[in-house]
């Protein structure tokens, strides 16, 4: 018998596997996700959330943001660029840590800009017009593929059994 320990080949693949499971999870819920919590860390060091429309790309472990700079938010994240991006569907919750940068990329602004943004500024040619680009660093995500009503018995079966409810899939991901 060796005493070299077994390879890790198998057990490696397998995590390799659920991590790409996880990132299609996390793609997944931000595709059903309009909106997003953004928090940052102002200079007294408090929390700091605020709602911002997640704009429609394709999830590559990058997340943006349309704002103003400056603002209050473009302040903190240029102090501390460490912030956290919340997200609740019907489907699940989903909540990512990364670094955020703020650009002012006029291809990047072109590409995003939407219906949606032109409310909120004069025009996509305002200077004041840029970009948070959150750059994933992980994300825990619990998603439920079970109907709303499923999931309300479900606890409700937990209550009167006494037993831990399924909650649907949990995990951490590294991006």
């Amino acid at each position: 018998m060796s005493n070299n320990p077994a390879p890790h080949g198998p057990t490696d693949q397998n995590q390799e596997h659920n991590q790409e499971q996880g990132r299609e999870e996390v793609g997944k819920l931000l595709a059903s996700a309009n909106v997003a919590v953004l928090t940052t860390v102002n200079g007294e060091g408090q929390l700091v959330s605020r709602p911002l429309a997640l704009q429609a790309a394709e999830f590559d472990g990058d997340l943006w943001f349309f704002t103003e700079d400056p603002s209050p938010k473009v302040a903190d994240i240029r102090a501390n660029p460490q912030v956290n991006v919340a997200v609740n569907t019907g489907k699940g919750y989903l909540s990512v840590s990364g670094k955020a940068t703020v650009s002012h990329d006029k291809a990047k602004i072109d590409e995003l800009w939407n219906a949606w943004v032109e409310p909120w500024f004069e025009d996509k040619d305002d200077p004041k017009v840029a970009l948070i680009h959150v750059e994933a660093d992980s994300a825990e995500y619990w998603s439920n593929d079970k109907p709303r009503v499923a999931a309300a018995f479900k606890m409700a079966a937990a209550l009167v059994t006494g037993k831990r409810p399924d909650p649907g899939k949990n995990d951490v991901v590294e991006l």
